[in-house]
């Protein structure tokens, strides 16, 4: 196992991985074991008794630390206004919380002395390397330590009876035979009966919206505000960001929207299903996009949206922190600087459509958009124009004639 361990720090969520690693921890490298728990809006349920089961299961000391205005303002917000969408459907909710909590992990080993932090990812997921590329961007000498690649448990049933030995509490019931990730921008499910991609995922299992069979009858509308690319109002009430994510999530939820069922490639190698909802994610990635049809230039937008895929890989492989993701962030961030303005979206029964959108100061002018008569536009322009944008396609077409001559 390499060098001594005086103190590791868990990223600890009370749950059976991490209750069993601290364990396993303590009696493996028999050193100091200092919990740390990321709140970031996975709701009351798991952040209370943290403590008090992480005291009773072995813990030195336990960190809970509130994030959830920093997740939202500083990792959802600037990976929404690049409007990243891995594999065209997947709004990256797991992917983003990973690099927060470690950087939190991170200066809690700073501030205690630990020379080794510890994570309950697996060895076959995309978590284990978000982690570690993270902690290794901030202390490349730090000593990481991953169980799961460790020990010689095989899955969940020998981490029950190690827990049941040891006399830990097992949150995992028969009822909910799958493994689920919570955050304020989403949550996630994956694995047990979610494992047969033909089999459809029972409608109990959601957690944050309505079945959209369910959902009210008549369309809601909500009107978003934007400033300089972030949301920054619901229907004219201004709010602070985690709070107006919550609210989209509840009246989103309500209405059935952001249910994402889909087969994703992990960047290990492996195919992997995974059923997400991200109520007031997909509310937010459709309104911004209607409110910076009006305000983004066209060529500024394309090119932002050339890099929306490399952007979206980026975050879901793990390299917030590397160079070129801050490097892509501060041209998105110039690009969506005038991104000012209000879409008013109709939410109905799992659909959310822009109903309409408006800006202070809009590229959209209907005086020249006209299909009547106006002074701003000569039609007869037009020819010339695509005559010369047709000229390589016209000498293409000279030379595929000559060539079968």
């Amino acid at each position: 196992m390499g060098k001594a361990v005086k103190r590791v720090v868990l990223a600890y969520s009370g749950g059976l991985d991490t209750s069993v690693i601290m364990k396993w921890l303590i009696e493996n490298y028999n050193c100091e074991v200092v919990a740390f728990s990321a709140d970031i809006g996975q709701g009351s349920v798991e952040i209370n008794d943290i403590k008090k089961k992480a005291l009773k299961t072995g813990a030195k000391k336990v960190f809970i630390k509130d994030l959830r205005e920093e997740f939202v303002s500083d990792f959802v917000f600037p990976m929404l206004r690049a409007a990243s969408v891995y594999e065209g459907t997947y709004l990256l909710g797991t992917s983003i919380a990973r690099p927060l909590i470690a950087k939190a992990q991170m200066d809690i080993a700073a501030a205690v002395g630990a020379d080794a932090v510890s994570h309950g990812a697996t060895g076959k997921g995309n978590d284990q390397v978000r982690f570690e590329l993270t902690y290794y961007s901030i202390n490349p000498h730090i000593k990481v330590i991953a169980p799961w690649r460790e020990w010689d448990m095989k899955g969940r049933a020998d981490l029950v009876r190690y827990a049941g030995k040891h006399g830990i509490p097992v949150p995992v019931t028969k009822s909910k035979p799958y493994s689920s990730d919570r955050n304020l921008f989403h949550i996630s499910f994956e694995g047990g009966i979610l494992e047969d991609p033909w089999a459809e995922a029972p409608d109990d299992m959601y957690v944050l919206t309505k079945s959209p069979e369910k959902a009210p009858n008549r369309p809601a509308y909500v009107e978003i505000g934007f400033k300089n690319g972030n949301p920054v109002s619901v229907d004219g009430r201004k709010m602070s960001p985690a709070r107006l994510l919550a609210a989209l999530n509840e009246i989103g939820g309500e209405h059935g929207i952001g249910r994402v069922d889909m087969v994703e490639s992990r960047y290990v190698g492996i195919k992997s299903r995974g059923v997400y909802e991200t109520p007031g994610g997909t509310i937010l990635h459709s309104a911004r996009r209607a409110v910076e049809s009006i305000t983004m230039d066209r060529e500024l937008l394309h090119l932002r949206d050339s890099l929306t895929q490399r952007y979206s890989v980026l975050v879901y492989n793990g390299y917030w922190y590397s160079p070129e993701r801050l490097a892509l962030q501060t041209l998105i961030d110039s690009a969506t600087s005038g991104v000012t303005g209000t879409a008013r979206m109709k939410l109905y029964k799992g659909s959310a459509t822009v109903a309409g959108r408006k800006a202070p100061v809009s590229l959209y002018h209907p005086d020249f958009a006209t299909f009547e008569e106006d002074t701003v536009y000569d039609q007869k322009d037009a020819e010339g124009f695509i005559k010369i944008n047709a000229l390589r396609l016209k000498i293409k077409a000279m030379a595929d004639k000559t060539r079968k001559d």
